[in-house]
């Protein structure tokens, strides 16, 4: 059924994933024009600016961090992991949607990615760049701990452990960084060239003409280019399995009771994707009506992120009831402990059920089609997921170390104002990148939007299309 059959407003009616009536040269004219216009939304600068404050919290969070070290934190005997290991968990885990969206979707051919695929990269550079900053932090005084950290020959009594997960993790984490960059710098060439040819401005044309690295879009650099962003989307998709699966055997490779299971690896890395679903969601939606862009980002795309989120959301849960499972089933009296302990009648068993709320319960009404395209539903919904995917690792981590195996060594957690500011100053320091690149740098791929239209596809002698 086409359609044009379905009355107006019907929901069942098949979504477009770019609004008709554009044209190559309007679609051009349209995306270039986010960048290259004179005037900014006021939303923007709104936004920019509580960002910014909390960004400046931040810096001042970790001058004090580094002036007095970690006894500045709520860290303690036995939770010596808390805030910084839960937020450095958190936002490598949200950066996991964009290499998703852009690696494998491509490889799959799935077209309803084009819209979102370029912010979506972006998101995770900047939020591997904010998850690298509590490695380094977490020490308090870097400049005294750091060199034991890396994995480089040296004539020291103590060599880094090759053996630990923690080592894996600078590898997994530095390699997914530098392939993100690599795929996000590379795929960015063709706009900036459009830009550099759009503009009338001469500083900006010398700009994106040295950004664009004398690309011309010749037959020539078509062909490298293709063989290039194809390489990296291969290179990028093991790297969205590999790197949540590395950082989930921080945990699993211990005996700390509520770690050591062997559903971590996969539970973590779909949780990676839940996260960072419900981030991309989070942003877009405000950034299409900001930047008016809505025939772009269109409810297609709104919807299908939103089955995903569901779908991944799923397989989280599924991971909640292994792990229940796990820990009753082991017959391990101290695993035994951990459930009850974390579930029934612990200080924190209240973040679990609002785990749970956030997670398992508030997503079921993304089944709903009709609620799937209501818009401010599934941006109330995503906002549940991002609390619920932090209070995901608040869980794994303080109620599993605050009451280990000897109760003299039991102790609680209580986060300082100092924690918090740590926190909400990187959602500040992402917000802010986040919104720079939106306005100074083409955040639709142009030339692969252009491919979605009618008139792009060349006619074969045989009648087919390519």
């Amino acid at each position: 059924m086409s359609e044009s059959q379905y009355p107006p407003g019907d929901f069942r009616a098949p979504l477009p994933v770019v609004q008709p009536g554009y044209g190559l040269k309007s679609m051009t004219d349209k995306l270039t024009s986010v960048v290259l216009t004179p005037t900014t939304p006021t939303a923007w600068f709104i936004v920019l600016g509580f960002a910014f404050t909390l960004l400046t919290g931040l810096l001042v969070a970790l001058s004090y961090l580094l002036l007095k070290g970690v006894g500045i934190w709520g860290n303690n005997v036995p939770v010596g992991w808390a805030f910084d290991i839960i937020n450095f968990v958190w936002w490598i885990g949200i950066g996991h949607a964009g290499t998703l969206i852009s690696a494998i979707l491509l490889l799959f051919k799935q077209d309803w990615r084009t819209s979102i695929n370029r912010f979506a990269e972006a998101m995770t550079l900047f939020a591997v760049l904010c998850a690298a900053l509590f490695p380094l932090v977490h020490t308090g005084r870097p400049w005294l701990a750091i060199y034991w950290l890396f994995p480089y020959p040296n004539t020291m009594l103590l060599w880094p452990n090759f053996r630990s997960p923690l080592i894996w993790d600078v590898f997994a984490v530095s390699t997914y960084g530098t392939v993100s960059l690599l795929f996000w710098s590379v795929g960015l060439i063709p706009d900036l060239a459009t830009f550099r040819d759009k503009t009338v401005n001469p500083v900006l044309k010398k700009v994106f003409g040295v950004l664009a690295m004398g690309w011309r879009g010749s037959a020539r650099h078509w062909a490298r280019y293709e063989k290039a962003y194809l390489l990296l989307a291969g290179l990028s998709t093991p790297l969205v399995l590999s790197v949540h699966t590395v950082v989930s055997f921080d945990f699993a490779v211990s005996v700390i009771p509520g770690w050591h299971a062997t559903i971590f690896p996969p539970y973590f890395v779909a949780g990676a994707i839940y996260a960072g679903f419900a981030m991309v969601l989070t942003l877009a939606i405000p950034i299409r009506v900001m930047f008016k862009v809505q025939d772009f980002i269109t409810l297609r795309h709104i919807e299908t992120m939103a089955l995903v989120t569901l779908v991944t959301g799923m397989i989280v849960v599924y991971g909640y009831l292994c792990e229940a499972f796990f820990g009753w089933y082991s017959a391990n009296e101290y695993e035994r402990f951990m459930l009850k302990n974390r579930i029934y009648y612990g200080p924190y068993a209240w973040t679990y059920w609002l785990l749970l709320l956030c997670n398992f319960i508030v997503p079921q009404i993304l089944w709903s089609k009709r609620l799937r395209r209501n818009i401010p539903v599934v941006f109330i919904v995503c906002m549940f997921v991002n609390v619920g995917m932090w209070l995901e690792r608040f869980v794994i981590i303080v109620t599993s170390l605050h009451r280990d195996f000897v109760p003299s060594s039991w102790d609680m957690y209580y986060p300082t104002i100092w924690d918090f500011m740590t926190l909400f100053g990187t959602i500040g320091l992402f917000t802010t990148l986040m919104f720079l690149f939106v306005r100074l740098l083409p955040m639709i791929a142009i030339f692969e939007m252009k491919t979605l239209l009618p008139e792009s596809k060349v006619k074969h002698p045989e009648g087919g299309t390519h």
